[in-house]
């Protein structure tokens, strides 16, 4: 089911709701009312998020607030973090009182293992009391072990389709830039170094982008910008 996410899924984010659906999913019925919430976070401390409805994503969210819950402690410190109650559980007091209107009586957090200094948690959370038993939290760090495969996956085609994005529109400006070289070149008959030199005085002087000065050049002597560059990806 997880790989067929990542096939189906068009960014990470959208990986990430599938997990949470598919967690979601196994656990409910089995587990009382099971919801489910992911959390990506990244070296630069930019939460991703995804949740498998608005009650987990609310109940989530709570725990940004505070900067601590069962989900953030275990892609933190790469722990299973087990809640059999929250009316008896000491450990996270006011986050314990603020999801209590919710409903939640008991909640796993699960850490995902990834590479390059990223870490991700599995959170599950259950109206029913102690909901998790011990074949409950094996099952549910296997999901994450298998989610931790998948997502390592994501993470890659991500990050492939943005460097391809990248490369896409840095060829683009450099077609752009070479056109408009030439342009400047035909026009005051100089040479090239002459021509790049004229064109990055107007964009220094005119405080924008090279390549928007190289695309108005491009205007103005009718030639148009949108010069499709090929490349094999």
């Amino acid at each position: 089911m997880l790989q067929d996410v990542v096939l189906d899924s068009g960014d990470v984010q959208e990986f990430l709701t599938g997990l949470a659906d598919v967690a979601a999913t196994v656990f409910s019925g089995t587990y009382g009312d099971v919801f489910c919430g992911v959390t990506l976070l990244r070296p630069r401390s930019m939460i991703t998020v995804a949740s498998s409805g608005d009650r987990a994503r609310q109940v989530d969210e709570i725990q940004y607030s505070f900067d601590d819950g069962p989900c953030l402690r275990a892609a933190r410190e790469g722990y299973t973090v087990h809640i059999r109650d929250f009316l008896t559980e000491t450990r996270f007091p006011e986050y314990r009182e603020a999801i209590a209107a919710f409903g939640v009586r008991s909640a796993l957090g699960i850490p995902v293992r990834l590479e390059d200094g990223a870490s991700a948690g599995l959170d599950f959370y259950s109206t029913e009391p102690n909901a998790f038993d011990d074949e409950g939290v094996a099952a549910a760090e296997a999901i994450a072990s298998n989610a931790s495969r998948s997502l390592r996956l994501a993470v890659k085609i991500g990050r492939l389709t943005e460097d391809a994005r990248n490369l896409e529109a840095a060829l683009s400006s450099r077609t752009t830039i070479d056109m408009a070289v030439g342009a400047i070149m035909a026009q005051n008959r100089c040479g090239q170094d002459e021509a790049i030199g004229i064109l990055r005085r107007a964009s220094s002087a005119r405080n924008i982008k090279l390549r928007d000065v190289a695309a108005s050049i491009l205007a103005s002597v009718g030639q148009s910008q949108a010069t499709t560059t090929h490349f094999n990806r």
